[in-house]
């Protein structure tokens, strides 16, 4: 987590930006050209959106110390959109950002353990080391308790990488299971004490652990609260801007130093371009000028509310 807090110091933004790409995101002129070269199929689709990223990733790096890549959105379109998952990872960590992988891992041990390996380690090839994948960092799912946790610290340790366990989520329904009360405290704050436990023997230099939290910005009562619980852990905020948060709302992540927390956005950002009035050839620099207006508002918003 080092890593990523240095980078925040030295871009001034606490802003993650989110390459959730879907191919009506893509302007019409960058898939237009895709289709003429790869043929308007599921690869002219992906490679459209490996154009988009480099763009959006040559602007952003300028600006931003990371980007999250939703896994998901290049698992839809198959084989190639895989392959242009880890050429995104691969380009964004050759524009030196922090690269976040929103996988949302988990499973039993052994199979937790093949998840940490393909996304934050190195696997063994017949006795050889196979390449990483160039995330820095993973989100994963606390569901099935701790063996399906430890895989995935161990690696962190190993490989020098961070993990985002999902705590109090920003969707409508989180509620439904993270709510629920066991012996009168909430599931989601019994998560949060397994994340404070689960990352006390692996605090950096700047006093955060590599066991990181997902926290949504949608709930900032319950943010306050699980900041004033996990002092020491770095905070994942999604929800803001198209999901309707606020910097107000984001700033309860963040701790006293400024620190704590790094905030996502991701259609509003890989989308500026559409409401911005620029036009579709101009979406990197609009990606650029959103992402740091918006890094400002919560910075201005941590500061006021201290």
């Amino acid at each position: 987590m080092d890593r990523l807090i240095e980078k925040i110091k030295a871009t001034d933004c606490p802003v993650v930006a989110g390459l959730d790409p879907k191919i009506d995101y893509v302007p019409e002129h960058i898939r237009q050209e895709s289709y003429k070269q790869y043929g308007k199929n599921i690869t002219g689709v992906a490679e459209a959106i490996y154009a988009f990223n480099k763009g959006l990733i040559d602007a952003l790096c300028e600006v931003v110390p990371a980007v999250k890549v939703q896994a998901a959105y290049y698992e839809m379109y198959g084989l190639p959109g895989v392959e242009v998952l880890y050429r995104t990872l691969a380009y964004a960590k050759e524009k030196d950002l922090y690269v976040i992988l929103d996988g949302k891992r988990n499973d039993i041990g052994a199979t937790a353990q093949a998840y940490s390996t393909g996304w934050l380690g190195t696997a063994d090839l017949d006795g050889e080391a196979g390449a990483q994948s160039g995330a820095d960092s993973l989100t994963v799912n606390p569901y099935l308790g701790s063996d399906g946790i430890v895989p995935f610290i161990n690696d962190c340790k190993k490989y020098d990488k961070s993990i985002f366990v999902l705590v109090k989520t920003s969707n409508p329904s989180s509620g439904e299971l993270q709510d629920l009360q066991t012996d009168g405290t909430p599931i989601y704050v019994k998560t949060a004490e397994l994340v404070k436990a689960w990352g006390a023997d692996n605090i950096g230099k700047h006093g955060y652990s590599s066991v990181g939290a997902v926290v949504g910005a949608t709930y900032p009562v319950q943010a306050q609260q699980l900041r004033t619980l996990l002092p020491h852990t770095y905070f994942l905020v999604p929800g803001y801007g198209a999901q309707g948060a606020t910097a107000a709302d984001v700033a309860k992540s963040f701790n006293a130093d400024g620190l704590g927390a790094i905030v996502n956005s991701s259609r509003a950002v890989m989308c500026a371009y559409q409401k911005s009035g620029k036009s579709a050839g101009g979406y990197a620099q609009a990606a650029k000028d959103e992402a740091y207006h918006m890094g400002k508002a919560i910075l201005a918003a941590v500061k006021g509310g201290r």
